[in-house]
């Protein structure tokens, strides 16, 4: 095998996988727009999805800054040497950390520390099988965090919120995998999609539902009972109302692909494995002789161009914000309120808000703005950042720390995806602050409204989690969170918890 043809693919596979949606994909982010009731928040939200993607294919630039852990499965002919496409899978993956095609997202447990170029221990994570066929398939999956965080599982018999109780039969399958939808909620970058494992133990569980976001959304199970489950599951999921990130609507999940394998009698695991709508996979078949690619998987169809698709119906009316904002500007918003973001805005995630807990800001943020965003950054040959993907990251992490933040630092803004709990929302109100909801995954989008890197700090904490300094014209989100004590968040959690327990009687038997 010629090793650099094979680094050469594995790096074709990762740049396409973090930069082109399959067309499967594409097909069902373009039926679920169809869908959408046109002029609203959900709207609004598919249309900017929509110019994400174009933008990202064309650009060559992650569709979402959040590349995940670069997730390898891979067969291989009796003899092949594993170990040499192993290495060159590492150096494929340091090369497009480099070239600013995966986010830097390596970071040791214990220290906290990124190693910078996504290796680490663990990482990537690469699952080798052999088969008698003459050639390698090698899939790749780039699954964030912010849907990472979303999986679930469940061990039947169970007590479900709004389900009551779900037996070891198929219908209490049933009730764990619509409960699993309504518990993502927007958090996962809805309209998503979910791989079900049904037995096994608690990791082959999860290994298998992950498997099952290999296949393509258009292919029907070979299980009877299955393709029944699969197609009732998506049908009732998408009248719970959550919609796309969580705003309310039409299209709450994508696709449902389920996968079952036995179990011991002691044990009867259901895990689910949640997607965003940014459901980034490919595969490839490589010549174990030469390292070329021989065939991309899921290019079946035609492929789907989203290039001047904007609502017919005019946007409402949109509030024009630039820090410092005061509380009276605050106080006057309401939620649904539409704003754009013209001035300095300054990220920060995890690392950032623990370290505000007990240390000043580096720089004055009264009346500013924080944004939760782990950026892929890229310098030029002048040592100069650029912003190459920064969507949102998912906001109710710093859950803990944030109304206290924001009080301490005089924060009137933080921009974010999907929402935050009652802590937060009780100092919006005291405080006066609202909670921006910017639409997840669109990383081209907003990094197209990032006009200059303005400055850096705490870059100890590693390129995700430092303070990134932005100038940034026309940054468009929808006011979720205001300080009357109001919360879309809440309101849509409530009323689809409410749909959810209609489907409290059995329905597979």
């Amino acid at each position: 095998m010629q090793l650099g043809q094979l680094e050469r693919s594995i790096y074709d596979l990762i740049t396409e996988t973090s930069t082109n949606l399959p067309k499967d994909v594409r097909r069902a982010i373009q039926k679920a727009k169809a869908a959408e009731n046109e002029g609203t928040r959900a709207a609004m939200s598919l249309d900017t999805i929509t110019n994400n993607i174009q933008m990202a294919d064309e650009n060559i630039s992650p569709i979402c800054q959040d590349t995940g852990l670069p997730t390898f499965k891979i067969k291989t002919p009796v003899g092949v040497n594993q170990i040499e496409i192993k290495e060159a899978i590492k150096r494929a993956i340091v090369t497009a950390t480099k070239d600013a095609k995966l986010r830097p997202n390596s970071v040791d447990s214990l220290t906290g520390k990124n190693s910078g170029d996504n290796l680490g221990e663990g990482v990537p994570v690469v699952k080798f099988e052999q088969w008698e066929k003459d050639y390698i398939e090698m899939k790749l999956i780039l699954k964030g965090g912010g849907c990472e965080n979303k999986n679930i599982q469940y061990s039947l018999p169970t007590e479900l919120e709004g389900l009551g109780r779900a037996g070891r039969d198929l219908d209490g399958i049933r009730k764990c995998i619509l409960h699993s939808v309504y518990q993502a909620q927007g958090q996962g970058c809805s309209a998503g999609f979910i791989g079900v494992g049904i037995g096994g133990d608690r990791s082959s569980g999860y290994d298998l539902a992950k498997e099952q976001l290999f296949r393509s959304v258009d292919d029907i199970n070979q299980n009877e009972d299955l393709a029944k489950l699969e197609a009732y599951i998506v049908e009732k999921a998408n009248t719970l109302g959550i919609g796309t990130m969580g705003f309310g609507g039409e299209a709450t999940l994508l696709g449902c692909k389920i996968g079952v394998m036995h179990r011991i009698p002691a044990s009867f695991y259901v895990s689910v494995a949640y997607n965003c709508w940014a459901y980034r996979r490919m595969a490839i078949n490589i010549d174990p002789s030469t390292g070329e690619i021989i065939e991309w998987h899921y290019q079946d169809g035609e492929k789907i161009e989203f290039k001047d698709e904007t609502q017919k119906e005019a946007p409402k009316k949109v509030i024009e914000l630039s820090a410092p904002i005061t509380e009276e500007q605050i106080r006057s918003l309401q939620v649904g309120d539409v704003v754009s973001i013209t001035g300095r805005m300054y990220t920060g995630r995890d690392a950032i808000h623990h370290h505000l807990m007990s240390h000043d800001a580096p720089v004055d943020l009264d009346g500013h703005i924080i944004y939760h965003c782990g950026p892929v950054m890229q310098k030029d040959n002048n040592d100069k950042w650029h912003v190459r993907a920064a969507g949102p990251t998912t906001s109710i992490r710093e859950e803990p720390y944030q109304g206290d933040i924001m009080k301490k630092f005089g924060i009137r803004a933080v921009v974010g995806k999907g929402g935050m709990g009652p802590k937060t929302l009780a100092a919006l109100n005291e405080h006066g602050g609202v909670y921006l909801n910017a639409i997840g995954g669109a990383a081209q989008y907003y990094a197209d409204c990032i006009k200059e890197v303005e400055g850096v700090d705490l870059m100890e904490f590693g390129i995700p989690e430092a303070m990134w300094h932005l100038r940034v014209e026309n940054f468009t989100a929808v006011v979720t969170m205001d300080s009357h004590g109001n919360s879309l968040h809440a309101d849509v959690d409530k009323s689809s918890l409410e749909k959810l327990s209609l489907y409290k009687e059995p329905v597979f038997s």
